[in-house]
């Protein structure tokens, strides 16, 4: 737990959010959790059970469950659209150009498949010029000043905001623990993909070498599986049949560090010893 929290206490002591605000959060998880997840079945949840699960007294679960909710959701929304519209016009071949690359688009056309077309395929009803703005923001697109709109790139990452930035934080980290708590309950049989490769006795990397191979790479086998996956997805493609709804995802990340040229005794000695 300490190794999992050290970077999260980083960033929250980063952007100003002190302990108190950071406890009443992990109190309210807390309670939420053992009244959803953790009830006698067939049986109602009581404040008395909820208190005996997470420690904490009946005056205290009541006291944090009368907290407003924390919302997210427009920093969620934002993400999860602008992703989608993009994801669409790299792999849909309808926005595409002869040489199968995403299309220049016109802001607007009956004529010709157009950027108000790809959003509202996409994007639902959200505003056509609030999108565009969102991703001209953050340098994905640009207006050519003609009408037209060109793709500079094939993924969303958000800009300076740091609320859009938190809203992955939440959503990235969150699927990778509950991931790794899936693989810790599970049978063999049933193990969800997760692995990682590391070494720890590298050079510097001055050209970036190994984070532009990571990148190169990563994009290309995302991009392969958001096409297998689009055309498996009722929303992409309504024709699909199938009992059920369910959430499947695949993330990749990359991290280096800088460290120390030569090693204690007590490091050499701890790799040593198994883990």
């Amino acid at each position: 737990m300490l190794r999992l929290l050290k970077p999260l206490v980083r960033l929250l002591l980063r952007k100003g959010m002190p302990y108190g605000a950071f406890a009443d959060l992990a109190k309210r998880v807390y309670v939420d959790t053992a009244r959803d997840e953790f009830a006698i079945e067939g049986r109602k949840q009581t404040t008395s059970r909820v208190s005996i699960l997470t420690g904490l007294s009946r005056k205290e679960v009541s006291r944090v469950s009368a907290l407003p909710d924390p919302d997210d959701q427009g920093a969620s929304d934002r993400y999860n659209r602008a992703a989608r519209v993009i994801s669409g016009w790299v792999r849909d071949q309808r926005f595409a150009n002869e040489l199968g690359d995403p299309a220049l688009l016109p802001l607007e056309g009956d004529e010709q498949l157009s950027f108000s077309q790809l959003v509202k395929i996409y994007s639902g009803d959200v505003p056509v010029r609030a999108l565009l703005d969102e991703l001209q923001r953050i340098g994905a697109v640009e207006a050519d000043g003609k009408g037209n709109v060109r793709l500079l790139a094939r993924a969303y990452v958000p800009g300076g905001g740091d609320a859009d930035k938190l809203a992955i934080l939440g959503m990235d980290v969150a699927d990778l623990v509950s991931t790794i708590d899936h693989n810790m309950q599970c049978e063999a049989d049933d193990l969800f993909f997760q692995r990682k490769v590391s070494y720890d006795n590298m050079p510097l990397d001055p050209d970036r070498e190994l984070r532009k191979l990571a990148a190169e790479r990563a994009q290309t086998l995302l991009e392969e599986l958001d096409h297998w996956m689009s055309a498996r997805d009722r929303d992409a493609s309504p024709g699909v049949e199938g009992r059920g709804r369910m959430r499947a995802s695949l993330g990749v990340y990359y991290y280096e560090e800088e460290l120390p040229e030569e090693t204690t005794d007590d490091t050499a000695k701890d790799k040593e010893e198994p883990s």
